[in-house]
């Protein structure tokens, strides 16, 4: 009996498959689990500097389809203090990373260095450093940020908010330079990414010849796999 001779046809699918399966993993695992983002800016700190590299834990709050804005199952809603990366309503394309500070149904009222969450002061107490205080919301506390280079940057007069059913409302923790609900609105349900939750590296400049990586001789050692809070 001759044995049949498997021709190289019949070993493209399998190799095919072994070259592709940790491609597919990794789409899933990036689209589902968690996704890395680099911070670009300065309005989150005293707690996130730019090149900060942070991871973003996508299922905190639910499972999401990979091609659309809508979400398969909600584990839980998202919570008054939580550090949140979502798409600009502006620009779908632009990723955004705030501080949440009011759900569905708040009414918001700010107004230089004062913060009211339906009518409750967020009371601040001063920091170590100047211009660093420490927020509390009621259930966390975390550190905020009032750089002021004029009278220009101080809020003078108040301004009120309510937000929107499936909406959320967002601040930089950077308060005084921070682009956020308070000139361009509303954060919607559908455009939350997820939940911030640590920082992996971070480095005091990127590479010239690839933006994209940290300069090791400008490593911030100190700030590896740091927890968000």
């Amino acid at each position: 009996m001759l044995k049949k001779k498997i021709g190289l046809q019949g070993r493209w699918p399998r190799t095919l498959f072994i070259f592709s399966l940790p491609f597919v993993v990794f789409f899933l695992f990036r689209g589902f689990m968690y996704e890395p983002f680099v911070i670009p800016s300065e309005s989150m700190m005293p707690n996130l500097l730019i090149h900060d590299h942070i991871v973003v834990n996508k299922h905190t709050y639910g499972l999401r389809s990979l091609f659309t804005d809508h979400w398969l199952i909600k584990f839980r809603e998202p919570q008054r203090g939580d550090v949140v990366v979502f798409r600009y309503p502006k620009n779908h394309n632009v990723f955004f990373i705030k501080r949440l500070i009011g759900l569905p149904g708040d009414e918001i009222r700010v107004q230089g260095m004062s913060l009211k969450v339906n009518g409750e002061l967020y009371p601040l107490d001063r920091a170590f450093e100047a211009g660093v205080f420490n927020e509390y919301n009621g259930s966390k506390s975390y550190e905020v940020a009032y750089f002021a280079d004029g009278e220009n940057d101080i809020q003078i007069e108040e301004k009120v908010f309510k937000v929107p059913a499936k909406s959320y409302f967002v601040m930089g923790d950077n308060r005084y330079n921070s682009h956020d609900s308070r000139f361009w609105g509303f954060v919607p349900e559908k455009f939350l990414i997820g939940k911030a939750s640590g920082i992996w590296m971070s480095c005091e400049e990127m590479l010239d010849s690839a933006p994209f990586l940290c300069n090791p001789q400008s490593f911030r050692r100190e700030r590896f796999f740091k927890k968000i809070d």
